[in-house]
């Protein structure tokens, strides 16, 4: 590594021995959250860094035992050989570790998977797409609450909205956003042939109000009956909320709830998200038009990924991988095949694109 580097893994080592020092004082209240935060992120990449800076100081020990010669010379050629690839190992860790990190990893998701071309086979689909989704996050402890659903006439969803809870959620949800095809024989066809039908996924980092000020001025409420299937389901009153943001036109609207309280703070949450969404948006274009990397950047109209259910096939056209293994990716926990790959890939390509003295 370049001296620039070496000096920068000093000034971590440095400053996560002064947070750890600090820590074992026993602030309180804000100063303990706040210090705490920095050594969870810190610590990693500090710890990588002192047992990289141990690994050289062991090499040019050996190396000095190389130069006196005498019969301890063949156990310190030995040792180097044994160093070498871990040195290599620790430095490239490090660089991993010292890529920029996006400050959305650490949230909750809101995932929102809608029907496509495909017709009642688009909406199934997006029901096997929420599922595998549903599953995926059990096998990560993460929490799964419905915000709002759309039936489809004959299963699955015309659209579902979702809130994820769990730590690093949108670090490796945000890789689902993006059209999914899916190939197969519908259950309705009778004469066996394949039909093609796609369905959407867009992944949001959860907002909160401080990512994003909203001038009641901006805003247009209106407040109507919920409709639904009828009998004792549909709401009586005027409980469901329609929130539209003036100046960029979106618009948001919830009915799940009988409270109308409980729909204007669902739908506030939602909007929130989109319009956190479209900032990181706006400002990564402006940063890199031309970066493939921001995966989960709002593109929303490019096919990432196809599902191949008579050759049992999941191909990701983004890394071009294909793995047959279909159904245990649909049943949720093999997906993390699929996400680790593409964080890998994403991780690859930041260090390519990145000019660090690393």
């Amino acid at each position: 590594m370049s001296a620039v580097a070496i000096e920068k893994l000093d000034r971590i080592i440095h400053r996560f021995a002064n947070v750890e020092h600090e820590l074992s004082s026993g602030p309180s209240g804000d100063m303990f959250v706040k210090l705490s935060k920095e050594y969870a992120e810190m610590e990693p990449t500090a710890k990588a860094a002192r047992a990289l800076k141990q690994a050289y100081k062991e090499r040019d020990d050996v190396d000095d035992m190389l130069k006196a010669g005498g019969e301890m010379a063949a156990m310190a050629e030995a040792e180097r050989d044994a160093l070498v690839p871990r040195i290599a190992e620790l430095e490239h860790a490090i660089r991993i570790l010292l890529l920029p990190k996006d400050a959305a990893d650490e949230r909750n998701v809101i995932l929102e998977v809608r029907a496509g071309t495909g017709g009642d086979e688009a909406a199934i689909f997006a029901g096997d797409l929420f599922r595998m989704y549903q599953r995926y996050a059990a096998s990560k402890g993460w929490r799964v609450e419905v915000i709002s659903t759309s039936d489809g006439e004959h299963g699955g969803y015309k659209e579902v909205i979702a809130n994820i809870f769990g730590v690093g959620a949108y670090a490796r949800m945000k890789f689902e956003s993006g059209v999914h095809r899916v190939q197969r024989v519908p259950d309705t066809e009778t004469q066996g042939r394949i039909h093609t039908s796609a369905a959407t996924v867009a992944v949001l980092p959860e907002a909160e109000e401080v990512d994003i000020k909203i001038e009641d001025k901006d805003l247009r409420i209106d407040v109507y009956r919920s409709s639904g299937p009828g009998g004792q389901s549909v709401n009586t009153t005027d409980s469901a909320v329609r929130i539209t943001h003036l100046p960029t036109g979106l618009a948001v609207a919830q009915q799940t709830e009988k409270s109308q309280l409980k729909n204007k703070n669902a739908a506030m949450k939602l909007l929130r998200s989109r319009l956190y969404d479209l900032e990181r948006s706006r400002i990564d274009s402006e940063r890199s038009a031309q970066r493939k990397g921001q995966v989960g950047s709002g593109d929303r109209s490019e096919r990432i990924r196809t599902y191949n259910f008579p050759q049992g096939r999941v191909t990701d056209h983004r890394i071009n991988l294909t793995l047959y293994k279909l159904d245990q990716i649909i049943e949720g926990p093999a997906l993390e095949e699929l996400v680790l790959a593409l964080m890998a890939d994403h991780q690859a390509e930041l260090m390519a694109t990145e000019t660090s003295d690393v």
